[in-house]
């Protein structure tokens, strides 16, 4: 479903980029902080089972609720393909997305664990299996929907055909109720295990006490003690106190991690963003923007089992220590060498784009659709432009009030117009003398089309041209001097026909690429099969391919796999086995940082050029980077199992001393007692 979500903020609810990749970022730090929520559920009061069955429901729901938000029937009264009330769409979107993140905060934390259950002690190779199975079929999950969605986005639908967001936010609701219907029908094959109480909950009362604990005896009559946790003494038992121990030392490594996901989880907004204005023909492959991060879980599935094989033993055989953090900082490292290396692609990018106008500025482009060379003076502006039948100009920029009349001369016949050029706004002006002089001021799109589609409209000059059709998309009628509105087009050759004097007229389009405009002007009654008709480019296609986003996509995906299965690992291999679920959570709360960093930078900042946001990330992972590095350095490796070994032997200790000395005293009771 976050394949096309952005898409679908930025041109079905009509937000901006900036608050489309907020809003985005926010709900993806909202998935990444319910599922604490959702094991406490679980290990208190529901149980793994019935939490994953509930909570689907609830997911499902909003899958199904986001799915009736992309339907603009609902409030399409002017029949143009877009909704009218945005407010009713824009809540039923939040309330999806909300049911949403709750419903996969119960599944996130449960379902992995709960498979994990249905193994006995003695059955590591069979759960290793499973694990892997079960690794691999979220990827393989990631890289079917990655490039299923986007191609149900691209289906037509709606009384107005446009991108089909209902389908494609519907169908992944559809398959997850099939889904849970599934892990119904095993229920009589599973064990349950009953809730045995959460133990993040424990441990956040046990260092709320350490603190709470510490406040009250913070004057300096009271001794220091070693670790402040050790305030937490009075209430519970030492064992407790060194697990946490333990724990606090893995999340204190934690903190500068959530940089590296403010800049991984770009991927689904800032570089789907960027793909729109690329091209994404792959010789006879087209790629839609959204598609292209399809790359990152084709390459997980390469890059693990090579970077596993391969990769780590050979810098064993160069006898290289090379520690688990200190492959996390290369993956951090890498991830801000993506930035770079998406920031470089933006200046290309950047480049190709037209400048449209701003401030009091203008643009005027002039198409002569007459049968006759013409001569235009826009008033106040030199030189003129001459321009032969069916030639256009380029666009001229102007101080817009400075336009007062255009003037059109067709041989020897001046006529001058009284225009108003639009501060910040584009225009085509349309100039004929067919019948009589005439001319006709068109507004133009002034941005890129959206999605990386092409925006077609047809002028003429001719009489009675009725039924213009282009690939089914009706435009209606022209009459004399005139145009119709926008469309919008994937990638391809369309089939154009019209009607004329009761003659249709029919032929293939040109190769339409990525992200253009065209006016397409009809010139003649087509008085043979190869009629003429003009393309007059007002936004030139894209240019720069989509393959020059792969460099980038390698360079966080190997980032990715050194850095966050590293990870894991470690936090696993550094706390006791009853703590993992507190790392889990500690885990998922840098990826909900992560992206509400993002979200802060994506509102606040005031950065006007996106090359120049993605160098920002790319410094400030770097900083962290260095940062984290020197934390790694001062890090001591421990053995969980060594070290509650050791304090399980202390303990026993101090019992059987405790014990002897109760022993002594009872003695010295009964001595007491016979002598009295």
């Amino acid at each position: 479903m976050r394949a096309v979500l952005v898409l679908y903020f930025r041109y079905f609810l009509r937000w901006d980029e900036d608050l489309a990749t907020a809003i985005y970022h926010a709900f993806v730090a909202l998935c990444y902080l319910t599922p604490i929520l959702g094991a406490i559920i679980a290990d208190s009061w529901l149980g793994k089972f019935k939490t994953i069955i509930y909570l689907s429901i609830v997911y499902t729901i909003g899958q199904l609720v986001i799915s009736v938000s992309s339907i603009a029937d609902m409030s399409d009264n002017d029949s143009d393909g877009h909704p009218n009330n945005l407010h009713l769409h824009i809540a039923l979107a939040m309330v999806g997305l909300i049911l949403i993140a709750f419903g996969t905060g119960g599944i996130k934390p449960c379902v992995s664990a709960f498979g994990g259950d249905q193994f006995e002690d003695n059955q590591v190779k069979e759960r290793g299996r499973f694990f892997s199975i079960f690794y691999l079929s979220i990827n393989a999950g990631s890289l079917l929907s990655t490039i299923i969605t986007p191609i149900l986005r691209g289906l037509h639908c709606g009384r107005v055909p446009q991108a089909c967001y209902p389908v494609a936010f519907g169908v992944p609701g559809a398959l997850m109720a099939v889904a849970l219907l599934v892990f119904i029908g095993g229920s009589s094959l599973y064990k349950k295990s009953t809730p045995q109480g959460n133990i993040m909950l424990k441990v956040s009362k046990c260092i709320g006490f350490a603190i709470k604990n510490r406040f009250r005896h913070r004057s300096e009559q009271y001794p220091k003690r070693e670790h402040f946790m050790d305030w937490a003494t009075e209430k519970y038992d030492e064992h407790l106190i060194a697990q946490v121990k333990m724990v606090l030392k893995v999340l204190f490594l934690y903190i500068p991690l959530p940089m590296f996901w403010a800049l991984f989880d770009q991927q689904g907004s800032r570089w789907t963003f960027q793909a729109t204005r690329m091209d994404g023909n792959f010789g006879g492959l087209d790629i839609q923007p959204d598609q292209m991060q399809t790359v990152n879980p084709i390459l997980i599935l390469i890059l693990v089992p090579v970077v596993d094989v391969i990769v780590y033993p050979l810098i064993a055989k160069c006898k290289l220590n090379f520690t688990p953090l200190r492959k996390m900082t290369v993956g951090m490292f890498l991830a801000a060498l993506a930035f770079i290396a998406a920031a470089l692609v933006q200046m290309e990018i950047d480049k190709t784009l037209p400048i449209f106008p701003t401030g009091e500025q203008g643009q005027i482009k002039i198409i002569n659709v007459g049968k006759s060379p013409v001569n235009v003076a826009l008033g106040g502006v030199s030189p003129s432009h001459l321009l032969a039948p069916s030639e256009a100009s380029e666009y001229i920029s102007v101080t817009a009030v400075n336009i007062e009349n255009v003037s059109v001369t067709y041989g020897v016949k001046t006529v001058t117009y009284p225009t108003v050029i639009n501060n910040g706004s584009r225009h085509t002006l349309l100039v004929t003398d067919i019948l009589q002089p005439a001319m006709k001021l068109l507004d133009d799109i002034e941005e890129k089309p959206e999605e990386g589609k092409n925006a077609i409209r047809f002028a003429t000059a001719l009489t009675d041209v009725d039924n213009i059709t282009m690939d089914g998309t009706e435009f209606g009628s022209l009459n004399k001097l005139s145009a119709t509105n926008y469309s919008l087009f994937t990638k391809g050759t369309k089939m154009i026909s019209y009607v004329i004097n009761g003659k249709l007229c029919s032929q293939d389009s040109k190769e339409f690429g990525f992200g253009s405009s065209f006016t397409i002007i009809i010139n003649e009654e087509c008085p043979t099969e190869n009629f003429k008709i003009t393309y007059i480019e007002d936004i030139e296609p894209n240019s720069v391919h989509m393959a020059w986003q792969i460099p980038q996509y390698l360079l966080i995906t190997s980032g990715e796999v050194v850095f966050s299965v590293t990870g894991l690992a470690f936090s696993y291999s550094q706390a006791p086995s009853n703590m993992k679920s507190v790392l889990q959570a500690g885990w998922l709360l840098t990826n909900a940082v992560g992206n509400i960093i993002v979200l802060i930078v994506a509102e606040a900042s005031t950065i006007q050029e996106q090359w120049a946001e993605y160098i920002l990330f790319a410094a400030l992972l770097i900083a962290v980077c260095i940062v984290f590095a020197t934390m790694a350095y001062f890090y001591t490796y421990v053995d969980p199992l060594e070290v509650e070994a050791e304090i399980g032997q202390e303990l026993a200790k101090e019992k059987e001393a405790a014990e002897k000395q109760t022993g002594i005293e009872n003695g010295s009771v009964l001595v007491i007692q016979s002598n009295l």
